[in-house]
Formats: C-alpha cells, structure tokens, sequence
C-alpha cells in the first residue's frame, strides 16, 4: 500500500477530537461563507471551532478613543455571537475570540501555536471577473503556517456547506500525495467522491528553429509515454483508496497550462471542495516560497473553497524519506 493511504480501517472519521478549527473572522470580508465553512470542516473531523476576530487601531491615530473602541467590541462581539450558532442542532457552538492589535502578527501567533489544526480564511473580494488577489494577510499567513489552511471565496450561501465532490490534484510527486489522507478523512466524513486530477503538458524542446517532422514525433512519443507513466500511477492509488469504500475517479487530461487545466476541472466537474499540498514537484528546486504556482493561481481563479495542505521543509511532517520513495511516479519529461 502507498505510504500516506490510509488503511479501510482506519476509516471511522469520528473517532475524538483532535484537531481544532479556527475561522478567521475578516472585519471587512466575508465572514458568514467562512463560518460555515469551518463548522462543515468541524462537523467532519468532529472538532471544535473557535471564531477569530482581530480588532485593528486606526493607524493614523495617535491613540484610539476609548468610547469608540469599546463600541467596535462590542459590535465585533455580537457579530461573533450571531455567527457561533451551529447550522446543524446536532453541533455545538463555536467559541468566540477577540484579539487587538495587528492582523498580520496575531496571525502569525496563530499560524505559529496550531500545529496540525486547520485555519478557515476568507479570500479578498475579486478586482476582476473570475480572478482575486491573496491579499499581504493571507500570503503571511501562508508563509508562516504550519496548519492546513481553507481558503474560501467570497462568494456563497447560506447553508452548511456540502463536500459532495473533492479533487486532489496529483503531480507524481510525494508532496502533492501528502494532501491524500486529509481528502481521504474528509471523502469518507461527507460519503463524498474523491477526484484525482493530473495534467499532463506538452514536453518542451529547444526551439531555435520552426519543430520539423522529427521534433513533433518525439514530442508525441514522450507525451505517450508519460501518459502510459501517470494512468499506471494512478490507477495504482485509486485501487487502494477503493480498498477503503470510497469513491474514486480518475482525471488524466492534457493541457499545455497546468494550472487552467485544473481551473476547468474544477469547473466542469462542479467541485465543492480541492484538496492540494502547497507545493509539488517545484519544491526541491524553490524552497524560499511557501507555495508554489499552482497553489498560486488556484487561489486567485478557483470556484470551489481551496484546502491547502502544507508541507514541512525542517521538520519534514508531512513527508517521509519512505513516502518519498513510495509515492513518486516515474519521473516524467517536463514537469
């Protein structure tokens, strides 16, 4: 069995409570789709849930007002309070946390203190159709996280979210199977059918000249071949996931842009929720950034709530020297 699946029977998803879910509570963002977000979250891997709220000073105040401090918390907290209801009478009541000071360093207290928990953050409303920034929090945030990370989009309802279809992109690399034992948890929770997605590009070959006849038979041949390389891959996990009662398919798609690619899956597939380690095959080449481009792009064009798994580079958590040998796929011509 690949290192990182977990076993049939270690399929209960309702075991105790291990894991804390924290919703970051934007004054200016979304904040509902949040919420209810992180109670779908908690709901699944039965966690409680803490609603964050950080109260910024005007910074173009010496000092703030007293009365107007003090009716900004109590405002913020009965916002906190209206959100904590559980949409599920089955759940309890989220707690409720007021922080002062500024957001970038309470969420990197944060990032810090949750090791192995999840945080739920609303994404900044899009400046353009279909397209939105990070945003400098969320980048900090990233950078400096250890938890599992939710980012939401701003749009959403007002019901408990339904995590009926999740897709994992896959790369061949260990990192991006590190993200399997979360969507595996969260597939067999919501009985939900669990897409692996992998994209496979065009091979790049030295262009001095217009490609001859030669140069477009090569890159056909090792187009095929690494198609025959990601269909045995992924073949291979998805029938051990099977083993465990979940619902499994299988994407294996060409695209010259890896990241539209998935776009369009997400899409067309009408996918509720994506499940990808932070980074993938880029890692060993660029260990200064905290996520890499597919994370990156994702993030600004997804549709679906993006669940971002991220990876340990000095303590090495999420993957093992055994997971590394176990879950790499045959190295594949362009990456």
């Amino acid at each position: 069995m690949p290192a990182g699946v977990p076993h049939a029977a270690h399929r209960a998803p309702h075991s105790k409570a291990n894991a804390q879910i924290t919703a970051c509570i934007s004054q200016s963002g979304p904040a509902l789709p949040v919420a209810l977000h992180a109670f779908a979250l908690a709901k699944s891997l039965n966690a409680p849930v803490t609603l964050l709220q950080v109260l910024e000073p005007d910074q173009n105040a010496e000092r703030p007002d007293p009365v107007e401090w003090d009716l900004r918390r109590h405002e913020a907290r009965r916002s906190l309070t209206r959100l904590a209801a559980p949409p599920d009478t089955s759940m309890s009541r989220a707690a409720i946390r007021l922080a002062d000071g500024l957001i970038a360093e309470e969420f990197r207290r944060l990032a810090s203190d949750h090791v192995g928990n999840m945080l739920v953050v609303g994404m900044p409303q899009a400046d353009a159709p279909h397209c939105r920034g990070i945003g400098h929090t969320v980048h900090e945030l990233l950078r400096e996280a250890s938890a599992a990370i939710l980012l939401v989009p701003p749009a959403g309802g007002g019901a408990l979210p339904a995590y009926r279809r999740i897709m994992v992109p896959v790369d061949g690399s260990p990192w991006a199977a590190s993200a399997l034992p979360l969507a595996i948890r969260l597939a067999i929770a919501n009985d939900a059918e669990l897409l692996l997605a992998h994209i496979i590009p065009p091979p790049e070959l030295t262009e001095i000249a217009p490609y001859d006849a030669a140069d477009l038979a090569l890159q056909r041949q090792v187009v095929e071949r690494n198609t025959r390389a990601a269909n045995a891959y992924l073949q291979k996990m998805r029938q051990t996931i099977t083993q465990a009662g979940i619902k499994v398919r299988v994407l294996t798609n060409q695209g010259r842009d890896v990241r539209c690619a998935l776009e369009d899956i997400i899409k067309q597939e009408a996918v509720d929720l994506v499940i990808l380690s932070a980074r993938g095959h880029g890692l060993s080449a660029n260990t200064d950034m905290p996520y890499g481009s597919v994370a990156a792009y994702l993030m600004m064009h997804s549709t679906a709530p993006l669940l971002l798994v991220p990876v340990s580079l000095s303590k090495r958590s999420a993957v093992t020297a055994s997971a590394i040998r176990n879950l790499r796929m045959p190295t594949l011509a362009s990456t």
